[in-house]
């Protein structure tokens, strides 16, 4: 069976103890890549939504998109009553929408489900993962969830099913990240910059420091004065408070030239030595994982082939050679899908069958 379709049989599976027709949503940057696949991920999960308000740019107002059948035209976002009755809003517009329209969007009583960089460090903003901690959602001030970068999603799913054997006191993760986390336009340059490349041309860069066809560029996002990126500060930061753990990260964030999934190389040294088998069964058990490991048969995790699946696949599991109490592995996930909109889409089914807002 070829791995693509074998990996699409073991995507996670929707709540079903649910009724259409009973809630209104609204999703902000819905012409852009994550606001797509915000699109596709509450279709294909049966998401409850009797209305559904999309909202964008004044570049992207006026553009239709079908969802279920019906065509919905994008409205332009504003300041005004818009939100009135929204009972969850799905935001990927950037940090300085996300910002700048935070109080016109839960004034009324929405919740906010951001996926930009703008609150999830802020104290009184929970920064969610379900399979980690998805009950710090029900603890919300401002009516604001941060969704997490990325990469942390991806990495803390799987240190979680470590977490709960041993707990870990220090990671260590070098990250390999496709065009497409900088967006559709970074994907399009890739496909441009190989045709060029190819055709003895010059090779056009505006969306990455140098040409990504045919290299590795070792930055992603800008450096910070401890000579990290905040693409690796995240990663720091990100870890600690959605995990709870006094563990620090050291993160080295690469972007390769692949176009679609994050691959993650990661070193954890845990409190008491755990054993590859222990956690291959953490695992086979685990809440969004799928173990894809057997060397024998050249079987591991590639971005190539998971395109477009929910889950994060692990591999390479083996001991660490330097730390008795190591382990090291291989990590792939779909980074716009479980990197973020079905991330967000989970919080909100969570909250529907546990916060007593939504549940009847």
């Amino acid at each position: 069976m070829p791995m693509r379709e074998q990996a699409e049989r073991h995507d996670a599976e929707p709540i079903t103890n649910r009724t259409e027709n009973d809630m209104k949503v609204a999703i902000v940057g819905a012409s852009g890549a994550v606001g797509q696949e915000f699109l596709r991920v509450l279709d294909e999960r049966h998401f409850p939504i009797d209305e559904l308000l999309l909202f964008g740019s004044q570049r992207s107002a006026g553009t239709k998109y079908t969802f279920r059948g019906k065509e919905i035209e994008v409205k332009l976002l504003q300041h005004n009553d818009d939100f009135k009755d929204v009972d969850i809003a799905f935001t990927s517009a950037g940090g300085g929408t996300s910002k700048d329209f935070a109080e016109t969007i839960t004034k009324h009583g929405a919740v906010m489900i951001d996926n930009s960089s703008a609150f999830r460090m802020d104290s009184d903003v929970p920064l969610v993962v379900p399979e980690c901690n998805a009950s710090d959602a029900l603890d919300r001030p401002r009516n604001i969830i941060a969704n997490p970068n990325c990469t942390t999603i991806m990495m803390v799913v799987a240190l979680q099913a470590l977490e709960n054997l041993s707990h870990i006191r220090r990671i260590h993760v070098a990250s390999y990240q496709a065009a497409s986390g900088a967006g559709a336009a970074a994907m399009a340059e890739l496909y441009e910059q190989y045709r060029q490349v190819l055709a003895g041309e010059k090779a056009t860069v505006d969306k990455f420091a140098y040409q990504l066809a045919f290299n590795v560029i070792p930055q992603i996002d800008v450096f910070t004065d401890n000579g990290y990126t905040k693409e690796e500060m995240k990663m720091f930061n990100e870890t600690k408070k959605i995990m709870h753990t006094d563990a620090d990260c050291s993160a080295m964030c690469v972007r390769v030239p692949s176009l679609r999934c994050h691959s993650e190389a990661i070193w954890a040294e845990t409190e008491r030595p755990v054993s590859v088998e222990e956690f291959r069964e953490a695992v086979r058990n685990g809440n969004g994982l799928r173990l894809q490991d057997d060397p024998g048969k050249k079987e591991y995790p590639m971005p190539l082939f998971l395109e477009g699946c929910d889950d994060v696949y692990v591999g390479r599991i083996r001991k660490d050679l330097t730390n008795p109490n190591g382990l090291t592995f291989w990590l792939v996930s779909d980074q716009i899908k479980k990197g973020a909109a079905l991330n967000a889409v989970q919080i909100a089914e969570w909250l529907i069958e546990n916060d007593p807002r939504f549940s009847n």
